[in-house]
C-alpha cells in the first residue's frame, strides 16, 4: 500500500465467506428506479422550460439558470457525495438523497416565482449528488459474482444511457397534455417508492464503510474547482469563449483542481485517493465515458432541434422518435454487454461499441431539410443506442470493479463526474460549432435569398448545416473515446469474483489495490 493510504482492516485482508444478500435483486429494482429518476431529470425539464419561463416570469437572461443551477450543484458536489456515502453508509446516503430529491422536486413543481424555482433546482442538484454515487456504489458492493454483476450492471447501464431519451418522451407528454409542473411532480412518486423499497430491502455488506475523517480542504477545493469548470463551459455557450468571466472560470478551475490534486497526494485520508484515478483501467473508463457523453449530448440537443424546428414534430412525437435509441441501448447493454462481459476483455466491448455509435453519428451528418425518418434517422439512432449501450455497460462495471470497499462511493462519483463534465463540455462546444457553421452558411448564401420564402428556406438549411457540422465533431470525439478505451483499458474479462484480472501487472496502483477482491467487503 502507498504511504498515504490508511492500512486495510483485517476484514479487508481476510475476506469472510459471507453469503450474498438474497434480497439484492429486489434492491436492484429500487436502485434502478432511483437512477432512472436522476437521468430523466437531466432532460425532462428542458422540454418544460419554455412553459415554466412564461408562467413564472423568468427573463431570457436568467432562463439558463434553471438548467445551470442544477448542473452546478450536482457536478460540484458529486465527489463530496461519493465520500459521504463511504463514510456515512451507502444505504443511508441513498435514502436521504431520495427523500431530499422528492422534497426539492415538489418545491420546484409548486414554484411561484423565479427565486423559488432556481432554489428548488439547486436543491435537486445537491440531493442528486448524494443519490447518484450511492446508487452505483451499492451495486458495486452488493453484486460481486461475475455473471450476476454483469446482469446488474447491464440493467444499470441501459438506464444510465437511455434514460435521457425517456425523459424527452415523458417531458413532452407531461408538458403537452398536463402541465409543466408535472415534470417536477413526477419525481415524487419515483423517489418515495425507491426510498421505501431501499429502506426495507437493501442490506449494505458489513465492513464496507470508510471510517476515516473527512478531508475538508479536499471537499472545498474539489467543489469550487468543479463548479468553476461546469460554469465556465455553461457560460461559454451563452457568452462566448472569449468572454472574460468564461476565461476567468477556466483559469480558476485549473488552479483549484491542481491544488486539489496536490492536497490529495499529501493528506492521510484524501477525499479522492489518487490510487482510484491512476489505475489505468479506471482512468481509461473515466476519460472515454466523459467523451462519449459529449457525443451523446450532441444527438439529444441537435436532433431535438432538428425534429421540432425543421421537421415540425410536436414535443411528444419528438420524444417517441428517440425510442429506437432506447431500444438499442437496452439491447446493447443487457443482451450484448452483459452476456459477453464475463467472456471477453472490456476494451473489446467498449472500443467497438464507441465505433458503432460513431457510425450512427456519421449517418446523422447526412441530414437534409427533408430527410426521411425511417431511411436515415431510425437506423442512425439504432446504431448509436446499440453501440453506446454495449460500451457503457462494461465501462460502468469496470469503474468500480476491484476497487476497495472504502473507496467505492468516490469511485462511483467519478463516473458521474466524468459524465456531468462531459455533458457541460458537449453542450457548450457543440453549440458553438453549430452556431458558427450556421452563421457562415447564412453569410455565404445570403445573396441567393431574395424573397421571404427563400429566406425562410435558407434559415432552415443553415440550421441543418450547423447541426451536421457539430455532429461531425461528435463523430470524431466518439472515435477518440474508442481509441482511449482500446489503449488504456487492459483488464481481463470480469470472470472472477470481483478481481480486475490482467491489470495487476501494468500499473503501480494495481499492486496495492486491484488485487483486493470485492467479495471481501
Amino acid at each position: 500500500m502507498s504511504e498515504t493510504a490508511p492500512n486495510p482492516s483485517p476484514a479487508l485482508s481476510k475476506p469472510p465467506a459471507a453469503e450474498p444478500d438474497p434480497r439484492r435483486w429486489k434492491a436492484l429494482v429500487f436502485i434502478a428506479l432511483a437512477q432512472l429518476m436522476v437521468v430523466l431529470d437531466a432532460t425532462i425539464v428542458n422540454i418544460a422550460l419554455p412553459s415554466a419561463q412564461q408562467d413564472l416570469g423568468i427573463s431570457d437572461g436568467n432562463r439558463q439558470w434553471v438548467i445551470t443551477a442544477y448542473a452546478l450543484a450536482f457536478g460540484g458536489l458529486l465527489l463530496f457525495g461519493g465520500r459521504i456515502a463511504d463514510l456515512w453508509g451507502r444505504k443511508r446516503t441513498f435514502v436521504t438523497g431520495l427523500v431530499g430529491f422528492a422534497a426539492a422536486s415538489a418545491l420546484g413543481g409548486a414554484a411561484t416565482g423565479e427565486a423559488m424555482m432556481l432554489g428548488a433546482r439547486a436543491l435537486q442538484g445537491v440531493f442528486g449528488a448524494l443519490l447518484a454515487p450511492a446508487a452505483l456504489s451499492l451495486l458495486a458492493v452488493m453484486f460481486t459474482e461475475a455473471k450476476e454483476r454483469a446482469k446488474a450492471f447491464g440493467i444499470y447501464g441501459a438506464i444510465a444511457g437511455g434514460g435521457g431519451a425517456v425523459g424527452l418522451i415523458l417531458g413532452g407528454f407531461l408538458t403537452e397534455y398536463l402541465d409543466w409542473r408535472w415534470t417536477f411532480y413526477v419525481n415524487v412518486p419515483f423517489a418515495i417508492i425507491a426510498a421505501a423499497g431501499a429502506y426495507f430491502v437493501i442490506r449494505e455488506p458489513a465492513g464496507s464503510r470508510n471510517r476515516s475523517p473527512l478531508d475538508i480542504p479536499g471537499v472545498i477545493l474539489s467543489t469550487l474547482g468543479l463548479v468553476a469548470l461546469v460554469y465556465g463551459f455553461t457560460r461559454a455557450e451563452s457568452e462566448g469563449w472569449s468572454d472574460s468571466v468564461t476565461i476567468g472560470m477556466f483559469v480558476a478551475s485549473a488552479v483549484l483542481l491542481l491544488a486539489f490534486v496536490a492536497v490529495e497526494a499529501r493528506v492521510k485520508s484524501p477525499l479522492l485517493p489518487l490510487r482510484v484515478l491512476t489505475e489505468r483501467n479506471r482512468g481509461g473508463v473515466y476519460l472515454s465515458l466523459g467523451l462519449a457523453v459529449i457525443g451523446m449530448f450532441g444527438v439529444f440537443l441537435f436532433l431535438t432541434y432538428y425534429l421540432q424546428v425543421v421537421q415540425g414534430y410536436s414535443p411528444v412525437k419528438t420524444g417517441f422518435a428517440f425510442l429506437p435509441m432506447v431500444a438499442g441501448m437496452i439491447t446493447g447493454s443487457t443482451q450484448i454487454g452483459a452476456r459477453l462481459m464475463t467472456r471477453v476483455q472490456p476494451r473489446l466491448l467498449m472500443g467497438p461499441g464507441f465505433l458503432v455509435g460513431a457510425l450512427g453519428m456519421l449517418l446523422l451528418t447526412q441530414m437534409k431539410i427533408d430527410s426521411s425518418y425511417p431511411a436515415l434517422i431510425l437506423p442512425a439512432l439504432l446504431l448509436l443506442g446499440l453501440g453506446l449501450g454495449t460500451a457503457f455497460m462494461p465501462a460502468m462495471s469496470l469503474a468500480t470493479h476491484g476497487v476497495e470497499a472504502r473507496d467505492a462511493g468516490v469511485a462511483s462519483a467519478m463516473v458521474n463526474t466524468s459524465q456531468q463534465v462531459g455533458g457541460a463540455i458537449g453542450t457548450a462546444l457543440l453549440n458553438t460549432v453549430a452556431a458558427s457553421a450556421t452563421t457562415a452558411y447564412l453569410t455565404a448564401h445570403a445573396a441567393d435569398a431574395t424573397t421571404p420564402a427563400a429566406q425562410q428556406l435558407l434559415q432552415a438549411q443553415a440550421m441543418v448545416d450547423g447541426y451536421s457540422s457539430a455532429i461531425w465533431w461528435a463523430v470524431g470525439i466518439l472515435v477518440v473515446a474508442s481509441a482511449i478505451a482500446l489503449t488504456f483499458v487492459n483488464a481481463g474479462h470480469q470472470g472472477g469474483a470481483g478481481e480486475v484480472t490482467g491489470s495487476a501487472k501494468d500499473g503501480e496502483a494495481a499492486a496495492d489495490e486491484v488485487k483486493v477482491p470485492v467479495v471481501a467487503h
